[in-house]
């Protein structure tokens, strides 16, 4: 022990890899110790000394390339940069966190692109008794509008939740869902359509769509690809919102159309 330790033995006591002890000596963070008459480099107190603060701040995130300047630093200067490697380890475990979140809504399909008051939204759809298939398709008109249409999304939001605050309107939005298996020519269409017309009027306020929006030349197109998102698939829900959409339109609501 008199002699110093072989690199094996300091590496072991310090807690470290050979390569590693390598490692800081070609960044030059531990000076190579002279070789003794055998031919072996020994290490020494004051060497293992340097190598346990040199991995310690590498274990606490501080780049090897910062970490020379650092251990020579003055002791201002040393709390000075510690303290701007815990700033950017801060802002690095906030990333991570986002991106943990973010792969967690991922299991729950498209809400990854929602925001959590949406999926407050489609939460509460779920338990007033919505199937697995209108729920797919307002989680895809959510995504679409907030893509394709973020100047009125907020507004798409607060109109859903005044439907599910009103019973007699979430049973007519779940008697229209029922409609797809109607023939769209069933008379039963255009009075649904006059009932729901009637319901959403009552709250006019949430059917006015900004300035900003109602300017874009492309207005309609966005809205029609929100608004009639998986129409083809069943031709009396199409005739249904047609109708609703006319009834808006002669009741002096500004629905876009092309």
């Amino acid at each position: 022990m008199a002699d110093g330790l072989t690199i094996g033995q300091a590496a072991a006591f310090v807690g470290v890899t050979i390569k590693t002890v390598r490692h800081y000596h070609r960044l030059g963070l531990v000076a190579e110790p002279e070789r003794d008459g055998s031919g072996y480099r020994r290490y020494r107190s004051a060497d293992l000394l340097r190598m346990v603060r040199v991995r310690t701040l590498a274990g606490a995130g501080v780049p090897l390339a910062e970490i020379g300047d650092l251990l020579d630093a003055d002791p201002e200067r040393f709390a000075a940069a510690l303290d701007d490697v815990h700033r950017r380890l801060t802002e690095r475990i906030e990333d991570l966190s986002a991106r943990r979140d973010t792969l967690h809504r991922l299991t729950h399909g498209d809400r990854a692109l929602l925001p959590d008051r949406a999926c407050t939204v489609l939460d509460r759809l779920a338990e007033l008794g919505f199937g697995p298939d209108y729920l797919a398709g307002q989680r895809e008109a959510l995504v679409l509008a907030r893509a394709l249409v973020p100047e009125i999304f907020d507004s798409f939001l607060a109109r859903l939740e005044d439907v599910l605050d009103d019973p007699e309107h979430v049973e007519l939005t779940k008697r229209g869902w029922d409609a797809r298996s109607w023939h769209p020519d069933d008379p039963r269409i255009e009075e649904l359509a006059s009932a729901l017309s009637g319901k959403l009027l009552a709250n006019r306020a949430l059917l006015t769509a900004p300035a900003g929006f109602r300017n874009r030349p492309d207005a309609a197109s966005r809205y029609a690809l929100v608004n009639h998102h998986r129409e083809d698939q069943a031709p009396s829900i199409a005739r249904l919102n047609t109708l609703v959409e006319r009834n808006l339109r002669a009741a002096g609501i500004d629905i876009p159309h092309q």
